[in-house]
């Protein structure tokens, strides 16, 4: 339909929370006067927070709307024929100062039927972490939902599970069915299936303004839960320079890590689908085969729509980016 369509910007959709901080501005630059913002939703289609172009002649536009005139030019053809007008990842940086509920996720089928949404399965790339900083990702070692429910029963259920200390650059897949929680002091990008259905299994004991505990869904996440789920960090080469290292790849996206010192040329077309580019350091110039160009830096996120042939990346001096794809 038309070839001027280029590399694509949008507006961050901030969210307080209770456990947010301040690094998303300090750190990745996000505007905001405010010291508890937990979330920056950097590409996102799910209702009620859909995101909007800022930059070019689509700025104002929402996700939705340049999808349902342009199609399968910004997402590529298998995934417009797959998924229709929406957009089917979700792109956040998250900034936790305090330790975040423990929860599962349930996987397509079980939120198709329960929940008419899709499951959630996702990935975590570690842009900051405090010293001493550690996450939750599955058990120490396989356990059973009879073992689960008697550590429940006792507060103990933490005794079961896999706490890994994180260093910057770190990664993590985290599958629909693995229980996983973010740790104090960790600032991460998330990349994760279109969908907000959560099961919270342990809160901590903490309680709100009022003196109430947050609810649990106990029940729910018992027959989501993988007990035989082992999760460590993802192993990936953090010091090949100026080539796509693979971090993780499944059904639902596939998260390539570029440690750039000189101009990148990629052949993005072949991907048949949208190229997505988070900026965790330094900054670039991202120019298109059709001559269009926009710059990215720490803490921006970039739509290279699927009608693009080939890009150069060139950074300044050095760039870090998270390349994420649909391969169906």
């Amino acid at each position: 339909m038309n070839t001027s369509l280029y590399p694509l910007k949008f507006k961050p959709i901030l969210k307080n929370t209770i456990w947010g901080g301040n690094k998303l501005r300090t750190i990745l630059n996000k505007e905001s006067n405010e010291d508890n913002i937990g979330e920056s939703w950097e590409l996102s289609g799910v209702q009620g927070d859909v995101s909007v172009v800022s930059n070019g002649f689509l700025e104002g536009n929402s996700l939705e709307e340049i999808i349902e005139i342009y199609m399968g030019e910004i997402v590529g053809d298998p995934v417009f024929n797959k998924f229709d007008k929406e957009f089917p990842l979700l792109f956040k940086f998250i900034d936790a100062t305090q330790d975040l509920s423990i929860q599962v996720h349930p996987n397509d089928n079980i939120a198709r039927e329960r929940h008419n949404a899709y499951g959630k399965t996702e990935m975590w790339y570690v842009i900051d972490a405090e010293q001493g900083s550690q996450l939750i990702s599955g058990f120490n070692e396989p356990s059973s939902k009879e073992q689960y429910l008697e550590a429940f029963k006792k507060n103990e259920i933490t005794s079961l599970l896999k706490s890994h200390k994180v260093e910057r650059e770190d990664a993590f897949f985290i599958p629909a069915g693995e229980i996983h929680a973010i740790g104090a002091g960790i600032l991460l990008a998330e990349i994760q299936q279109t969908s907000d259905v959560t099961y919270r299994i342990y809160d901590y004991n903490r309680k709100d303004a009022s003196g109430k505990e947050r609810e649990l869904h106990t029940d729910l996440a018992l027959d989501v839960i993988d007990y035989k789920s082992t999760n460590d960090k993802i192993s990936y080469d953090k010091n090949d320079l100026n080539e796509t290292v693979n971090i993780a790849a499944c059904e639902y996206f596939v998260t390539n890590f570029l440690n750039l010192t000189e101009t990148l040329l990629r052949d993005v077309y072949l991907l048949n689908s949208f190229v997505v580019y988070m900026c965790t350091e330094g900054s670039a110039t991202i120019i298109c085969e059709n001559g269009t160009k926009e710059s990215i830096k720490k803490g921006e996120t970039i739509l290279v729509p699927a009608s693009i042939q080939s890009i150069e990346i060139t950074p300044d001096n050095s760039c870090k980016l998270l390349e994420v794809y649909i391969k169906l």
